[in-house]
């Protein structure tokens, strides 16, 4: 896995750097229970395309198993946004129901 990380790792900052590689990086940083590292990534990939809503879910799926339910929340209000833009009605709906489970705690 720390291959995996590295090479993904070696990509960032050159001419294939981008939203879906530094996801890609945050899933492999999870596989090796690095949720710090992969949080930090996801933001960054949402840097580089902000309407990405798989990003956002997946980040809001971090938050909240790290505890910060309050950043869940922020993140799934983005996401919704996000695939409203898009038009991505799938990924709408999945965070709609997340965050819905989040407020009625």
């Amino acid at each position: 896995m720390t291959d995996r990380i590295a090479s993904l790792r070696a990509q960032c900052g050159g001419p294939r750097d981008g939203a879906l590689l530094r996801a890609t990086l945050a899933n492999a940083l999870l596989a090796g229970n690095d949720t710090a590292s992969a949080i930090a990534e996801l933001r960054r990939a949402l840097e580089f395309d902000p309407d990405y809503s798989a990003a956002w879910k997946q980040l809001g799926k971090i938050l909240i198993e790290s505890g910060d339910s309050v950043a869940a929340i922020d993140a799934y209000q983005h996401g919704i946004a996000a695939a409203q833009r898009r038009g991505d009605k799938q990924a709408e709906k999945e965070m709609t129901v997340f965050l819905r489970r989040l407020a009625s705690r």
